[in-house]
């Protein structure tokens, strides 16, 4: 008989600083982020047979290209089934982004942090050193987050490199826009994380609309293929703000509902006709679970 170990991670919301995670980035400033941990997983199992041959096996609740993180935690799945018991969580986030690096990717660290620890963090991420800053709003503003928060699938796909590429050479070659455009989400994510400290709704939304303002400066591409579609609900005031999740261009949006009914109805009936389909979710405490 073999042996077998299944390990379980979540998947993340980035509500606000997404891109400052980037080593280009941080290593010269510091990158703020705050994201939070959600109740879709992705799980990888471990199987040793009796001749000693490995297999690890994926399966996962999101697509990869969603823009929640996903393959960031298929990574952190990966490593914590090959190392089994013993390894703290920031130690397998590390090693999940370290393997990820190795594969060529250029993104930053906070989707391998948010599934490892679980829940709501504020992250600060200074070079290769991150800082961990645990937010635990009370029940109340949970459920404000949880009922008002919408996510929905587009269905259309993106690729992230390829937008990253594109606003890292900009980058690289100090592009007024681009260089604006992340010290704002930088700045979006240190109000984001006071916001959710307080507990304040207006700042919330603030936040997401810098992250909004400073992503179009990186690239309108990124916000372009929903903004037909959400424009007329913001327009009526149903929608207070909106994002794209991860690197955009397609994928997975988030949208701040106006906290009635009335709005909510609004939203669903338009993206029901878009054929966008809503992602239900909560806030997922726990990271790393070995099954």
């Amino acid at each position: 008989m073999g042996r077998g170990l299944a390990v379980r991670c979540p998947i993340r919301i980035d509500l606000a600083g997404g891109w400052s995670d980037v080593p280009a980035y941080c290593n010269d400033k510091r990158g703020e982020v705050v994201n939070i941990a959600i109740n879709h997983y992705v799980t990888a199992t471990k199987t040793l047979d009796e001749n000693r041959r490995l297999t690890v096996q994926y399966s996962t609740e999101m697509p990869i290209g969603s823009g929640l993180g996903t393959s960031g935690a298929m990574n952190v799945a990966l490593m914590a089934a090959i190392s089994g018991e013993g390894r703290k969580s920031d130690e397998l986030a590390e090693m999940a982004f370290q393997f990820e690096s190795i594969l060529g990717n250029t993104g930053g660290r906070q989707d391998q942090w948010a599934s490892a620890l679980g829940g709501i963090n504020h992250l600060t991420f200074d070079g290769d050193e991150v800082e961990v800053n645990r937010l635990n709003p009370s029940e109340g503003f949970r459920n404000w987050l949880q009922n008002n928060l919408l996510l929905f699938d587009s269905k259309i796909q993106h690729i992230s490199g390829e937008l990253h590429d594109g606003v890292w050479t900009r980058f690289h070659k100090r592009d007024e826009e681009v260089l604006c455009g992340l010290d704002m989400i930088r700045d979006a994510g240190l109000l984001m994380a006071s916001a959710i400290g307080e507990e304040e709704v207006s700042q919330v939304v603030k936040s997401m609309k810098m992250v909004m303002t400073g992503v179009d400066l990186l690239d309108e591409k990124i916000h372009n293929p929903f903004r037909n579609i959400i424009a007329p609900l913001e327009d009526l005031g149903h929608v207070l703000a909106w994002k794209a999740m991860g690197a955009g261009g397609g994928g997975v949006i988030g949208v701040i509902n106006n906290n009635d009914e009335k709005s909510k109805a609004a939203i669903l009936d338009t993206m029901q006709t878009a054929e966008w389909s809503q992602i239900m979710w909560q806030i997922e405490d726990s990271g790393i679970t070995l099954q």
